[in-house]
């Protein structure tokens, strides 16, 4: 363990050998999918998508992104247990891109924004609806009046 609270070894072990990857995070309730598979038609991809509801519905939604290539054998996953400032303070979203890199080619560096730009929104949106009491929270102390 480390001072983010996870084995970053075994992420960075995780993120090299994966063909496909999805990555839960603490706050908020999208996933990062990442599919390091490339033909020669279509390059590796990276997106914000839904949670799924079982591991059937995981590859069922991964087809429907991958229509041309074949169900993997597994998906990888792990939880990330900290916000995702912390995920790229610990080097982790340029692990992610550096691999997506060296089997796609520099064109996924927007993805990679992208997709990390969505997560980060989600994740103050969720931060926000908790300090005001949002929908699926609610507030511990109300100001008096």
């Amino acid at each position: 363990m480390d001072d983010f609270g996870v084995d970053l070894d075994e992420i960075a072990r995780v993120i090299e050998r994966a063909d496909v990857l999805v990555m839960r995070f603490q706050v908020i309730e999208k996933r990062l999918l990442v599919d390091f598979r490339t033909s020669e038609a279509e390059g590796p991809l990276i997106k914000a998508v839904p949670p799924a509801s079982s591991v059937e519905e995981r590859f069922r939604s991964l087809k429907a992104l991958r229509p041309d290539f074949p169900l993997p054998e597994r998906i990888l996953s792990f939880m990330w247990p900290r916000g995702l400032g912390s995920f790229q303070e610990a080097g982790l979203l340029d692990m992610l891109q550096k691999r997506l890199i060296s089997v796609g080619s520099e064109a996924v560096d927007g993805a990679v924004r992208e997709s990390y730009a969505e997560l980060l929104a989600e994740e103050r949106e969720t931060v926000r609806a908790a300090i005001r009491g949002g929908e699926g929270f609610q507030t511990i102390w109300e100001r008096g009046t």
